[in-house]
């Protein structure tokens, strides 16, 4: 009584913790489809994973028509044995039986276990590295707009979740095929095994007699009432675990993060010791695993042993109706007791086939569902125009670009991040983006780098749209060391090159005029050494925040664009380097027209000109001492500032 209690108590918390997160009723946000819907998802999914991974489906095939094939082989042989000890006993009839029966039987199992590894390794690689392969390509083929919408990210979430929490989506997809095939192979070779049971007449007085033809339908009807009532106690299974299991979704998220990957980060280590986290993580792993164990007794003791029992018991008249027809028919002379086993086994495999088949119908329909979201994921479309005029390469570097009255609005906001802007580049100037956090400085970036379009006015390179550039070629004229920038654990000449092929003397130059010339030279593998140790373990290093700062600079000289555009470029690096950087600055950017985006003012001084922003629009523009000397929002962030400094 007080587990039933404490039962309902976790499941009623459940759902007030899915209702606080979600904003939703679990499980009314599911659709169902109907079995058109279904079949035309699945249909789908099966041509994506046709066209990309073919090896997956031919593995499975092939697997599960031997896997299918062995019980078979074994009742036809055992069946032909047994006829003869129950006939003539001739010992060279048997002893042919018994060879042919181990022959046959070793060669199909040692073949089936050959595909069996080869379906598994087909699978595990399916699972580890085509799922990442296919959403990787998709998400590289996405345009940047799209996957800075957060409506993006939140779809690639869920589908991770999903397949995480319950295996819903592909994975799952992929186990309705191996156990479809493996079905209708079962209900195929039952029928041939079994065809000669329904086609052989039994007996005189039996065979016109109408009590034994009212017995044979009726036990053939009782059967196949049993095989179609067992796939609704599965139904009825699925559907109960799924929704229990729903309520569980937000503890599992947390015993996710707090169980597997709070003590997997290194950066969390130092504040774990000061502030006793692992004293709350236990707390949160504690209440997770109350949460999860509750759900797991409601599903276990509510749900799935009555369902479980259910089936069982449909199962065994199953069986109990074919053992029934099939003796009766042996009684009544149909058959040799031999033939009884093949009989007997190849109906119930039969059965077992389509029972299996049938209960698909409802996981397919509840996990189409989930096969959409995935869908949906693959078609967001690109509406970026890719242009087609080629750029100009010009040695003198002499390109011009314009803001003529550009504002710009993100997707699904009324607010503008930027308004009116208009601005003109000179060639080889420096020029320092400043303002304030949200002010429009990053916007005002992405829109020059063409990863978003204007929502009113134009950009033009040269007098012309940028849009009507091809999209590639566009890129390349700028090269732009971002705030978050990226290096990977490969080799540092690959991460300055960003290429396996490089020049090794422009790579070293460039790591040079980036202030890393002593640092390089203490590398024992020089340019081949690897950068962190995620995946050169044993050999690759580990580097500061500073030298990743200047590392991400020298591929930016390396680049060797006519733009650069540079990001909080000193936000890591001590005084020292700063000054380092700094006193290079002209050799870094040589000839280049550079955009230079700063919250430490003071190192906006060597810059040309300075352009203010301040919501969403340029406020004031000119030298450091110009815009000092006018008093206005740069003078206050100026003074802000340089009263920490006398």
């Amino acid at each position: 009584m007080e587990m039933g209690k404490e039962s309902e108590k976790i499941d009623n918390k459940n759902r007030e913790d899915e209702k606080e997160e979600n904003g939703k009723v679990p499980g009314k946000e599911r659709k169902d489809f109907s079995p058109g819907e279904t079949a035309r998802i699945y249909l789908r999914i099966l041509k994506l994973i046709w066209r990309h991974f073919p090896n997956n489906l031919v593995s499975v095939a092939m697997s599960k028509l031997f896997k299918a094939a062995l019980p078979y082989i074994t009742l036809y042989f055992s069946a032909r044995f047994l006829d003869e000890l129950a006939g003539a006993r001739r010992p060279e009839i048997l002893t042919r039986w018994v060879v042919l029966v181990l022959v046959v039987s070793a060669a199909a199992s040692l073949l089936e276990r050959i595909l069996f590894r080869w379906e598994r390794a087909e699978i595990y690689n399916f699972h580890w590295n085509h799922q990442a392969e296919l959403f990787g390509k998709k998400l590289l083929e996405t345009e940047f707009a799209k996957m800075d919408d957060p409506d993006t990210v939140d779809r690639l979430t869920q589908i991770e979740q999903n397949n995480m929490f319950m295996g819903h989506g592909i994975n799952m997809f992929m186990g309705h095929i191996d156990k479809l095939l493996e079905g209708i192979f079962l209900i195929f070779g039952g029928m041939l095994l079994s065809w000669s049971l329904f086609t052989r007449p039994v007996a005189e007085p039996y065979a016109g007699s109408v009590g034994w033809k009212a017995a044979q339908a009726g036990i053939l009807l009782a059967v196949l009432i049993t095989i179609l009532l067992r796939p609704l106690f599965h139904k009825r299974e699925r559907e109960d675990t799924l929704a229990y299991s729903s309520h569980g979704t937000a503890a599992n998220r947390k015993f996710f993060w707090y169980g597997m990957r709070f003590y997997d980060k290194t950066e969390n280590a130092a504040d774990v010791r000061i502030y006793r986290q692992d004293v709350f993580d236990s707390e949160e792993l504690a209440d997770c695993n109350r949460n999860l164990l509750g759900n797991a007794e409601i599903m276990f003791r509510r749900v799935i042993g009555k369902c479980r029992a259910g089936s069982a018991m449909f199962s065994h008249l199953t069986m109990g109706g074919i053992y029934l027809y099939v003796c009766l028919k042996a009684w009544f002379g149909a058959f040799g007791v031999g033939s009884v086993t093949r009989y007997v086994g190849a109906l119930n495999s039969m059965a077992n086939g389509a029972a299996s088949v049938l209960n698909l119908f409802a996981e397919a329909r509840t996990n189409a569902y989930y096969l959409n979201k995935i869908c949906e994921f693959l078609d967001i479309s690109n509406e970026m125009y890719q242009g087609s005029l080629t750029v100009e390469k010009r040695n003198d570097r002499n390109y011009e670009v314009e803001f003529r009255d550009v504002s710009f609005r993100y997707p699904n906001t009324r607010e503008y991040a930027l308004r009116h802007v208009n601005m003109r580049f000179r060639v080889g100037e420096r020029l320092a983006v400043v303002g304030e956090n949200g002010s429009g400085k990053t916007t005002f970036i992405k829109l020059l780098c063409r990863l978003y379009d204007p929502t009113e006015g134009q950009i033009l390179l040269n007098g012309i749209d940028i849009r009507k550039y091809d999209y590639q070629e566009y890129l390349s004229v700028f090269s732009v060391v971002f705030q978050d920038f990226q290096l990977l654990s490969l080799g540092l000449g690959q991460n300055v090159a960003a290429g396996t092929v490089y020049d090794t003397g422009r790579v070293r130059d460039c790591l040079g005029k980036a202030g890393l010339a002593d640092w390089l030279a203490k590398q024992p593998e020089g340019l081949e050494t690897k950068l962190y140790k995620e995946i050169a373990v044993g050999e690759g290093v580990e580097v500061s925040g500073g030298e990743e700062q200047k590392i991400a600079i020298a591929r930016s000289m390396y680049r060797d664009a006519p733009f650069v555009i540079l990001d909080e470029p000193t936000a890591a690096l001590d005084p020292v380097s700063e000054y380092e950087v700094y006193s290079h600055f002209n050799d870094i950017i040589a000839d280049c027209t550079a955009i230079y985006i700063s919250h430490r003012l003071s190192s906006c001084r060597f810059c040309d000109e300075i352009a203010v922003f301040h919501q969403g629009s340029i406020i004031e523009k000119g030298t450091h001492e110009q815009l000092l000397g006018q008093g206005g929002k740069y003078c206050e962030l100026w003074t802000a500032q340089a009263q920490y400094y006398i």
